[in-house]
C-alpha cells in the first residue's frame, strides 16, 4: 500500500487529536514498509499495537507479520512504547 506525501503527513498529524484504531494502523504500515523514512520494526510494532487495543482487526495481523522479523528486546521496546504513549492519553 502507498501512500502520497499528504496522506503520509496526515497520518502523523492525527495522533495529536483522537486517533481511531485505522488511523494508528496506516502510521503501523508507513514505518513496517519505510515510506516517508526508514523501516521501523520498534515503531510499527508500537502502532499496530495500539491500533489492535482500539479494535483495529487488520493491526493484529501486521503486527504478527513484523513480530516474526523482531527480536524479544525490539518487542518489549515496542511495548514500552506503546505504554508511554498511553499514558499521555487524557
Amino acid at each position: 500500500m502507498a501512500f502520497t506525501d499528504v496522506e503520509t503527513a496526515q497520518a502523523h498529524n492525527v495522533v495529536n487529536t483522537d486517533p481511531t484504531g485505522e488511523d494508528l494502523c496506516k502510521l503501523g504500515l508507513l514505518y513496517s514498509t519505510g515510506q516517508g523514512g526508514t523501516v521501523d520494526y520498534v515503531e510499527a510494532h508500537k502502532w499496530f499495537n495500539l491500533a489492535t487495543l482500539m479494535g483495529c482487526d487488520a493491526a493484529k495481523y501486521y503486527r504478527q507479520e513484523i513480530s516474526d522479523e523482531m527480536d524479544m528486546m525490539q518487542i518489549s521496546a515496542a511495548q514500552r512504547a506503546a505504554r508511554e504513549w498511553l499514558s499521555t492519553r487524557h
